[in-house]
């Protein structure tokens, strides 16, 4: 991986560190003392609930995962600034534009992205949303205001602007929408429990985690037999139109990611692996003649975890083992 996409990846997960509490609990409650995690706590989210909707300026490098309404304002020229949108996972999330003063025919301009996207990786993949990559971006310039509403396909999304005037900017207000059936999902936390289900649709759903991690499968459901495999060739699970994938990767994109293991048959756990990637993603591919349905546990490695006891650096692969 390139340095520059590594310190992208270490920029989402700076921010994905301070949305849970650090910068933005301060901001709610100019408290000095809180649990990093508390902006995620239930009770904060329904007393959060109770309150006037939440506003704040953003900043031309954002990240945000409450609903409200925000406003940017260029101090300067900012040419190359991007707002990383997230949910929870049961969550759709919607964009609506306000009020938008920019200069279109000035090189200004405002684009949303159903999913995020760096240096050419995207989440979801191409293989894995519905949509074409271009059909993915919706740009105000070439729209205007008769598109003011976007809703995401999954639980991320993000903006791209460029505005060259000071006092230009935008105002936008983000809604979260309750999502049945959770597909695309790029988890908040490094640990957690879920469960996907794909219910009679040909389609592709991964589960990202952004962080080396054991994941404990629970339970898995194909409509089909018995089995576990590790990836041994190329060939994976054949001919099977319904299994389970296992990857690992240094990127956001699970299609340039690495195979560890094949789930080719339906089975009732534990089965256990541990992925010492900087991103980890469970991958259920569908046929549409089933209903799939996969349950697991994922845990962050703790460091002494990802050494690797034969002296390779697990930075030049990552470590898998059941």
């Amino acid at each position: 991986m390139s340095a520059t996409l590594k310190r992208q990846l270490h920029f989402i997960l700076i921010f994905l560190t301070a949305l849970r509490g650090e910068s933005r609990y301060l901001e709610l409650r100019e408290a000095a003392d809180h649990d990093p995690f508390l902006l995620l706590s239930a009770n904060l989210k329904r007393e959060l609930a109770g309150e006037q909707l939440y506003r704040r300026a953003l900043r031309c490098l954002d990240m945000l995962s409450l609903p409200g309404q925000f406003t940017f304002t260029a101090g300067q020229p900012q040419l190359h600034c991007a707002v990383f949108f997230i949910s929870e996972p049961e969550e759709l999330i919607t964009i609506h534009y306000d009020l938008v003063s920019i200069d279109c025919q000035g090189g200004d301009f405002l684009k949303v992205f159903d999913g995020w996207i760096l240096k050419g990786e995207k989440f979801p993949s191409s293989e894995d949303h519905p949509l074409p990559t271009a059909e993915r971006y919706v740009d105000f310039c070439a729209r205007g205001l008769s598109r003011r509403s976007f809703r995401s396909s999954q639980n991320v999304a993000m903006i791209f602007f460029r505005i060259h005037q000071p006092g230009n900017g935008f105002t936008l207000t983000v809604k979260n929408d309750a999502n049945l059936f959770p597909c695309n999902v790029i988890s908040q936390t490094p640990n957690g429990r879920f469960t996907l289900i794909v219910p009679h649709q040909h389609r592709n759903c991964s589960f990202s985690i952004i962080y080396p991690v054991v994941i404990k499968i629970s339970d898995l459901t194909l409509g089909h037999l018995n089995d576990l495999q590790l990836k041994k060739s190329t060939a994976g699970c054949g001919g099977v139109g319904d299994f389970v994938e296992l990857l690992g990767g240094s990127g956001l994109d699970p299609s340039k990611m690495m195979p560890f293991a094949d789930l080719c048959y339906p089975f009732h756990g534990p089965a256990q692996m541990k992925i010492g990637c900087d991103n980890t993603v469970v991958r259920v591919v569908s046929s549409g003649k089933h209903i799939n349905r996969v349950t697991f546990e994922y845990r962050q490695l703790e460091p002494y975890e990802l050494e690797n006891p034969n002296g390779n650096s697990i930075r030049e692969f990552c470590l898998s083992r059941l």
